[in-house]
């Protein structure tokens, strides 16, 4: 079983997001001077007393609109209640008491979760509960004057809440595989993570710039858990404001240091752009296992070859992840969707790999004898004297050598081609440290001193 779900709800503005941060282990849901930043529900980690649960905030309930992304907040905001053991409906005790307040209470009361009504922006003791009296004409129980800002009162809001989650379940302590799900905007991320769970977990929608936020689900699959992490769209830098859309990119490069695989998704449609190249670049530089995901592949028309064509077109353009495997999927028909987990376990299992010493030189001593190391103009010549593993996530190979200048470009590119195609490593970087003599010379003088103390 899951952790217990509390959900934040409320009209725009009200402060739902700083609520969540205040409430939340970990801060970091967006929040901006704006109505409407949060659009999908997200999920943060939460701890009171003794109790572990997840609180959910939601976009803001506006019904008597139906104007851009407002249906699908409100379709957003039901998801969240019907799997939510509480709910925090939240007021803005600063504004007082609205119509959209009246509308959303008499929602509320139509739902079967019990309700708690949190009267946000009490900054000031005495006057909070003057500001949240007004709220009683709900008739939603008792308001809470709470402070998301500042945190007064959410000590008892907090108590009230974990007084109404169920008794304490077994949780499973397996560690799901982190997968961040990145791309420019409009590629089907949300679509991808929609097909990947069966349900409309995240808004989908042909405009640019949907999600605004990282969004984190759990799936189980074949008795192995994954954490799927939808992200922004990320576009060029010169191209964003400062503002919501700045927080989500840096949400998602957030999102794919922490991720075990990452999920380039390409739109088939537009190829391989410029702006995937910079975000292969990233997932390389970041040490990322990756996948490499062709989105919309039904849209294409395609003969025999096509598939092998647009294989080696894109895989040129993206040769900082030469090593990432490529699959052509369409999240619309979930044609192939089911086959990109087993690539995710394939390069998770790679990128934590570890080989030993013995097998690493063995490889290292057939690369040599294939192809001896260059020559200097002054008749020096490399040498590799052994190899060994030093990290995982990605692997670390540090290879002790007399001199690293003596390897150009091209050997330090071979060596690591033999040590692909004997040891494997799909979908995973490999980090080559080149150690000369004298690092070699320092190591084992700083060994023997730590020997004799």
């Amino acid at each position: 079983m899951g952790l217990p779900v509390v959900a934040i709800v409320g009209r725009p503005n009200v402060g739902k997001s700083t609520l969540v941060n205040r409430l939340a282990v970990v801060r970091d849901a967006i929040v901006h001077d704006e109505p409407g930043v949060t659009r999908d529900r997200t999920y943060r980690d939460a701890f009171w007393r003794d109790r572990d649960f997840q609180v959910v905030d939601t976009g803001g309930l506006l019904f008597d609109d139906d104007s851009e992304f407002l249906p699908h907040i409100r379709q957003q905001a039901s998801l969240a209640l019907a799997e939510a053991k509480v709910a925090i409906f939240v007021v803005d005790g600063m504004a007082g008491l609205s119509a959209a307040d009246e509308a959303i209470a008499q929602w509320l009361r139509e739902q079967s979760v019990p309700v708690l009504l949190a009267v946000n922006k009490c900054e000031s003791a005495e006057k909070g509960l003057i500001q949240a009296a007004e709220f009683w004409q709900l008739g939603l129980g008792e308001p809470f004057p709470v402070s998301g800002i500042h945190g007064n009162g959410t000590g008892d809001l907090l108590d009230q809440v974990v007084d109404r989650l169920p008794p304490t379940e077994a949780i499973e302590a397996d560690e799901a595989i982190g997968v961040a799900i990145v791309g420019r905007p409009n590629v089907g991320k949300s679509s991808l993570l929609n097909a990947f769970v069966g349900e409309e977990r995240a808004i989908v929608s042909s405009v640019s710039g949907t999600t605004r936020d990282t969004i984190d689900m759990l799936v189980e699959r074949q008795d192995k858990r994954y954490r799927l992490i939808d992200t922004a769209g990320i576009r060029k830098k010169k191209n964003v404001e400062y503002g919501p859309e700045f927080f989500g990119i840096n949400r998602a490069f957030k999102a794919i240091r922490r991720a075990d695989v990452v999920l380039l998704v390409i739109d088939a449609l537009d190829g391989v752009t410029e702006q995937d190249q910079k975000l292969a670049g990233r997932v390389a530089d970041d040490g990322c296992a990756c996948v490499v995901v062709v989105n919309k592949w039904d849209a294409v028309e395609k003969d025999s070859y096509s598939i092998y064509d647009y294989e080696k077109q894109a895989g040129d353009r993206l040769n900082f992840i030469h090593w990432a495997p490529m699959i052509f999927v369409s999240a619309h028909t979930r044609q192939r969707v089911p086959k990109i987990l087993d690539l995710v376990d394939t390069v998770a299992e790679q990128h934590k790999r570890r080989v030993s010493t013995a097998v690493i030189n063995e490889v290292l001593e057939e690369a040599l004898a294939w192809h001896t190391p260059p020559t200097n103009r002054q008749g020096k010549q490399g040498k590799i004297y052994y190899g060994t593993q030093v990290a995982t996530a990605p692997p670390a190979i540090a290879l002790f050598v007399n001199d690293p200048k003596l390897f150009g470009d091209n050997y330090r590119r071979y060596i690591e081609r033999q040590i692909r195609q004997s040891l494997g490593f799909a979908g995973t970087p490999i980090r080559l440290m080149w150690r000369g003599k004298k690092v070699r010379d320092m190591e084992r003088t700083t060994a023997n001193r730590a020997t004799k103390v």
